[in-house]
């Protein structure tokens, strides 16, 4: 069963909460290299980023069906979603969360995790 709490005793709301939600979903369903961004301030677009990393085609597809569902489950919809995993990118936009999923190729090559370098990181408290 999926957790859609953050592990941590940390009280949070609102869109963070979303945040670690994510985070959370994401990490049952195995996806590496989990990492969230604070990108108020930064862009427009967003409060925050999540991106991680899935080792196959199969594990992005399973990933993005389980965060999808997940939210889902607590009444929110995904405003936006984009890719496929063939494509080996695939996004949320969940508004104030933005959730990518990537290939390792895929995240080398674009790099957000360096774009968005600025930004600080949210400690997710994620257990292995």
């Amino acid at each position: 069963m999926v957790k859609l709490v953050a592990k941590s005793n940390k009280q949070v709301s609102g869109a963070r909460a979303n945040t670690f939600r994510i985070a959370e979903i994401a990490a049952d369903g195995k996806a590496q290299a989990i990492k969230a961004y604070d990108v108020r301030g930064l862009t427009v677009i967003a409060d925050d980023f999540v991106m991680c990393t899935a080792t196959s085609e199969p594990q992005c597809k399973a990933v993005f069906n389980a965060v999808k569902d997940g939210m889902k489950e607590i009444g929110i919809a995904p405003l936006h979603a984009e890719g496929t995993p063939q494509n080996e990118w695939l996004v949320l936009d969940y508004g104030d969360v933005i959730f990518h999923i990537f290939r390792e190729q895929a995240r080398d090559f674009y790099d957000l995790d360096g774009l968005w370098g600025d930004a600080p990181q949210i400690e997710l408290d994620l257990e292995p």
